[in-house]
Order: C-alpha cells, then structure tokens, then sequence
C-alpha cells in the first residue's frame, strides 16, 4: 500500500468513526481537551508563566469557533473538520508552544503546517462554492478556478501567519520563527569589494559571538535566524493546499459524491436546519430565563423567612 493509499485509507476510516461518534463524541472531546487546558492553566499560574496562561485562555477562545461559526453563521461544519480544528488548536498551542513539542518533535511544526495548509484549502474552497451555487450570485466558475482560489486562500492565511511570526519575534523578542544550524553561508553581503558576487564560506564548524554580556560560541555551525523555518512552513502548507485543491476538483466535477471532501467541506444550513438551530437557542434562552427565575424565587423565599423568623423573635422577647 503506497503512502497515498494510507493517507486516504486513514482519512476515510477516521469520517467512518466520527459519524459513529456523533455529536456526543464531539461534546466529549471538547470537553477532555478544556479539563486538559484549564489544568495547564492552574499550573502555569503556579509557576508564575503568565504568557503560557495567556496561550491557555487563547486556547479556550479559539475552542469555541465551532460553535459560533455553527449557531452565528449557520455553517454546518462536517465531524471530521470540527474534530481535527479542535486537535490542530490543542497541538499548536498547549503541546506545541507550551510543552515544547515544536522542539522536542522536529517535524512537529512540519506537520501542523501541512494540515493548516489543507484545512484552509478546504475553508477557502467552501466560501468560494457556496458563492457558486447561490443562486444570487450569477456567476458559474470552473473547478479549477474554485480549486485555484482556494488555494489561493490557503497560502495567503500561511503567508499572513508568517507576518505574524516575524512581528512576534521582532517586537517581544520571541523565537517563534525557529533557528537552524547551517554549516554553509552563501553571501553577496561578505563580498568585499561591494559587488553583487556570492561570497560562500563552506564547512562552518562554529560560529563566536560578541556580545554585551560577553562571548558565545554556537557549535555545529552558524545560526540561521528564522528564514529556513519561514520557507519550510510555506512549503509544507503549499503541498497542504494542493493535495485539498487537487481534491476539491474532483469533488466539484462529480458533485459531492467524493468522501474525503465531504469530511472537511463546511456546507451552509438548509432553512429548516436555521430554524432548528434558532429553536435549539430560544430553548436554551428560555431555559435559562426560567432558572434565574427560580433562583430570584427561592432568595426571596428564604429571605422573607428570615425576616418573618427575625419578627417572631421579637415577639416572644
């Protein structure tokens, strides 16, 4: 069986689970992966590292896209991508940042890169084709171009993060563009006579820094600050993208009938599943309404027998 056959293979029975799962499985997990974070937090907090509280907080922020994109933007999200966005959050954030599985795992932030990749190909190609089927918009676009924008999409959300990256580390003097140890420089700038020539030093085995606080010697060779981890992480998410491009084609061109897209494809709610959804919130609203009314019922309850206890006291005295 080829790498490809695995991949599918895996994506396939992975859809086949979470249908069997269901909505119940999902609470479940969201559930776990909360209790999972706030215990990190709690730790965190213990150890005085009120950035990594601050990422958890994040975490649980982002952990309720789900639920708004479902309840306020009445997009159905498929099992499958709701699952891997909440696991994608939970690698990223708390393994990936705070238990430091980016440098612990080399191919950790590799990995995270590629399913991004995938995942806002499959985001990017579902606005663009709910465009092209509202019957609104008079437009009929090709698969290709719906694939292409798509795409499109997916890179620009890459590009944008690596914005991000490189602000962090500018301003607060992060490291969230990773370093490599490189053993070879090539350089138009070490040219000395101020030409455009590459200057290459070959066989770096150590590089001596000066600085303030004295000297530091980096082994192995020189530090590459940022720009490898740049180009890997928008390369991985380019194949991310086109391997969901490639597949979106195919979904197009034989009309929801291919599984893997199915998996991770949002899709906008039909009228009756809006009106559903609208039920299910007024339930919820009246349901709480009727319970903060018991409440405000019971307190006065137990304060007019306080009061009426209080008189009686009184009385015998």
């Amino acid at each position: 069986m080829s790498d490809y056959d695995i991949i599918i293979y895996t994506i396939v029975k992975g859809e086949y689970i979470m249908k069997r799962i269901g909505k119940k499985g999902r609470f479940v997990l969201l559930l776990v992966l909360q209790i999972l974070v706030v215990l990190t937090m709690v730790a965190e907090i213990f150890n005085r590292n009120f950035y990594n509280v601050f990422l958890c907080l994040l975490t649980l922020v982002l952990f309720n896209i789900p639920r708004f994109v479902d309840l306020k933007l009445n997009i159905k999200l498929p099992t499958m991508l709701e699952v891997v966005i909440l696991l994608f959050i939970f690698a990223a954030e708390i393994l990936g940042e705070i238990q430091s599985f980016y440098t612990i795992f080399p191919y950790w932030d590799t990995v995270l890169h590629t399913i991004n990749g995938f995942i806002m190909a499959a985001i990017g190609f579902a606005l663009i084709d709910i465009l092209n089927q509202d019957p609104r918009f008079h437009i009929n676009m090709s698969p290709f171009f719906v694939a292409f924008v798509a795409f499109c999409f997916s890179m620009t959300v890459g590009v944008v993060w690596e914005f991000f990256e490189f602000g962090m580390d500018q301003i607060f003097g992060m490291d969230m563009q990773k370093d490599f140890i490189v053993s070879a420089i090539h350089s138009a700038t070490l040219n000395p006579n101020g030409l455009n020539g590459t200057v290459s030093l070959n066989g770096i085995t150590s590089t001596i820094v000066n600085y303030n606080g004295g000297q530091y010697v980096i082994e192995g060779g020189y530090l590459d600050v940022g720009i490898i981890d740049t180009m890997k992480d928008l390369m991985v998410n380019c194949i991310g993208a086109v391997v969901f491009s490639i597949i979106g084609i195919l979904y197009i061109k034989h009309r929801g009938k291919g599984k893997i897209a199915k998996s991770f494809i949002p899709l906008m709610k039909t009228t009756e599943e809006i009106e559903e959804t609208q039920k299910m919130i007024e339930e919820f609203k009246s349901k709480k309404r009727r319970n903060k009314n018991e409440k405000v019922k019971l307190n006065v309850g137990v304060n007019n027998d306080g009061d009426n206890g209080i008189g009686s006291d009184s009385t015998g005295e």
